[in-house]
């Protein structure tokens, strides 16, 4: 039997001493968790560090970010290339992937982003369910495990619940969640604010939960044997001490988020029979670490002659974008009925479902958001050859665990909710920005045209709060042409969310034969009263057919317009400043904007007095009570227009 203590204080002294050279970081949780992890490494975990995203390989998540060390360890360790000693040794500093919490970096072993705390139970439920939707589409017998590792908080945080009961409900038994139960956060004690009940809380929910012991060896290779062959989602609740070896530190939140010190590394060295020199591992046990994942190899060798037919039909498809738009685009030329743009996104996904391996879902508002193309099947756990998810109410849970299913980058995955509940989204987004990743958030209800629902669900600064997310793209298109357009920029972007938002109410169809499908640069002359004009209306969504009724009634009064559709301000941001110039030109070089929204953003185009926007709460009303209540109409936007010109 390996000596499995030796092994774990591998990691136990690099995470120290990377924590102590940085002068900041976590060593408490890599020395207590030290040990589930050298088990699971070593026996359990099907992986190739010489093929770092292998398909068909088991994924390791550490929601407990802060703890990154443990994992940096574990990857230079078991023979990561990119994870080198270098990069222990530069922990936390400028340039080094070994961040303070872990950054997405798939080929380094690094398989999400984790930061704030319960985003990694959300993400592996995200994995889970697209490695065995996956495994049982191409009948590959063996499905992938998905192991997070988890903390205190990350139970503490309400986003957990929420992926951990759809966990529970699609029984997905490739899942294990694996509790560093130590009994203490930052604060100290877990007991100033926390006396849950965790294990019958999973059980309430349909997991399999067994109690292990942290630094038991045996123990813990019992209870991952147990998990194998589970039939729902498992959690190991394993008891562990922090800082585990600290003669003065451990079992104490002094040593959760602080270098131990050099004192007590080195009567830590001592009590656990460590004599190696800071960053040195014997050779003995290293080539023990680097050899661990060679009992995968039969497997490995396996799967990649069944993979190699089995190309993704994601790259297959993007070499068909334009012809495959094209032919949408086609269809609905001599659309002229006015209908919501959430409707006209549904016509785009009857089409994309049947063409392309996506997931797409909503969070209880399917027949609100529009999101199911018809004949897309349900995901559900007698189903996983279905298309469509239905997440409940569950918004942040829904948006995290997209973030898994991109990752993966087996599936497109979209879904939908209220544009007013993205606020309960955001971490999420934010992070899907972060890592690169592609997730397509649907947000319907996307203004105060939404009426009666009040200002609860009247969005207004939402959109602004989307645009101020670096690396990523919001669309908000007027009309059914407009949607197809946004659809096809975001279902080819592959490095950015985005973000498509989307009216309740119905909107005239007006950017037929005005929009170019094949060279969208985010903005284009939609309407103009005469080709020498004065000025440039700009507006986005349901506005641009207010802006053109504005427009006409300026025209009566010798008054030449330019209106310009925005349907994404982020593709526009990217043009060249002279295209941007050439398009928002004028006689009058004056610039109006009409967007029923925060007027935030657009003060980059013009003088705040001239945005006609809502920087207020909305109202309870239907929709033309409520455009009228803040200005937003014709009549009152040309008054005020004609008099900024005099």
């Amino acid at each position: 039997m390996k000596n499995y203590t030796d092994l774990a204080n591998c990691i136990r002294f690099l995470s120290i001493e990377a924590v102590e050279k940085a002068k900041s970081g976590h060593p408490g949780m890599p020395m207590g968790m030290a040990d589930i992890a050298t088990v699971l490494f070593h026996d359990f975990l099907i992986h190739n560090p010489k093929d770092p995203t292998w398909n068909l390989r088991d994924r390791f998540v550490l929601s407990n970010g802060h703890g990154s060390m443990l994992l940096y360890s574990l990857l230079y360790l078991t023979g990561y290339k990119k994870i080198t000693l270098d990069q222990i040794k530069n922990f936390r500093q400028l340039g080094a992937i070994t961040a303070g919490h872990p950054e997405y970096e798939p080929d380094a072993g690094i398989e999400i982003t984790t930061g704030p705390l319960g985003q990694g139970i959300s993400n592996g439920v995200g994995m889970a369910l697209a490695l065995k939707k996956y495994c049982q589409e191409n009948k590959f017998q063996r499905t992938p495990k998905v192991y997070v590792f988890c903390g205190d908080g990350c139970l503490m945080e309400g986003i957990s619940q929420e992926a951990i009961s759809l966990a529970g409900h699609l029984q997905l038994d490739n899942l294990i969640l694996v509790y560093d139960n130590n009994k203490i956060s930052i604060d100290g004690s877990t007991d100033l604010s926390f006396s849950d009940d965790t294990n019958l809380r999973f059980q309430s929910v349909h997991w399999d939960v067994y109690n292990g012991k942290g630094h038991d060896h045996q123990n813990i290779q019992q209870l991952f044997k147990k998990s194998q062959n589970a039939k729902k989602p498992t959690l190991l609740n394993f008891k562990t001490i922090i800082g585990f070896g600290s003669p003065n530190k451990s079992a104490k939140a002094s040593s959760h988020g602080s270098p131990l010190g050099q004192d007590e590394i080195l009567l830590t060295k001592q009590k656990l029979q460590w004599s190696a020199k800071p960053f040195s591992i014997p050779s003995n046990l290293l080539s023990l670490w680097r050899k661990s994942a060679d009992r995968n190899q039969k497997l490995y060798n396996q799967s990649k002659k069944l993979l190699k037919n089995n190309q993704s039909s994601i790259d297959n498809f993007k070499n068909q974008f334009d012809k495959f738009f094209d032919s949408i685009a086609s269809d609905f030329k001599s659309f002229n009925s006015p209908q919501a743009t959430r409707k006209s996104s549904e016509s785009v996904l009857n089409y994309i479902h049947a063409s392309m391996p996506i997931l797409g879902g909503s969070a209880d508002l399917t027949g609100s958001n529009n999101t199911k193309g018809k004949n897309m099947a349900i995901l559900n756990q007698n189903n996983f050859l279905g298309q469509y998810i239905h997440y409940g109410v569950r918004e942040h849970g829904m948006a995290a665990i997209m973030n898994g299913i991109a990752a993966t980058k087996l599936f497109k995955t979209y879904s939908g909710t209220f544009l007013s509940f993205a606020d309960y989204m955001k971490p999420s987004l934010r992070l899907a920005a972060l890592m690169q990743i592609d997730p397509i958030q649907v947000f319907t209800h996307d203004s105060i045209g939404l009426g009666e629902d009040g200002p609860t669900h009247q969005p207004i600064e939402q959109l602004n709060m989307l645009r101020l997310i670096p690396n990523s793209y919001v669309f908000r298109p007027c009309d059914m042409m407009e949607t197809i357009a946004c659809w096809k920029e975001a279902l080819k972007i592959s490095n950015a969310p985005s973000f498509i938002c989307l009216s309740r109410q119905n909107l005239p169809q007006i950017s037929n034969k005005k929009i170019n499908l094949k060279s969208f640069k985010g903005a284009y002359v939609i309407y103009q009263t005469s080709k020498n004009n004065d000025i440039t209306l700009l507006a986005t969504g349901s506005e641009v057919s207010l802006a053109i009724e504005t427009a006409d009634l300026l025209q009566n009064d010798n008054i030449a317009v330019k209106v310009v559709s925005m349907p994404s301000t982020s593709l526009f941001d990217q043009q060249p400043a002279s295209f941007q110039k050439k398009l928002l030109q004028s006689k009058l070089n004056q610039v109006f904007v009409i967007e029923a929204g925060s007027t935030m953003y657009w003060n980059k185009f013009t003088t705040i007095e001239n945005i006609f926007g809502i920087d207020d709460f909305g109202a309870s009303a239907p929709a033309k009570d409520v455009y009228n209540k803040f200005g937003l109409t014709p009549k009152k936007i040309s008054s005020t227009i004609k008099k900024r010109i005099k």
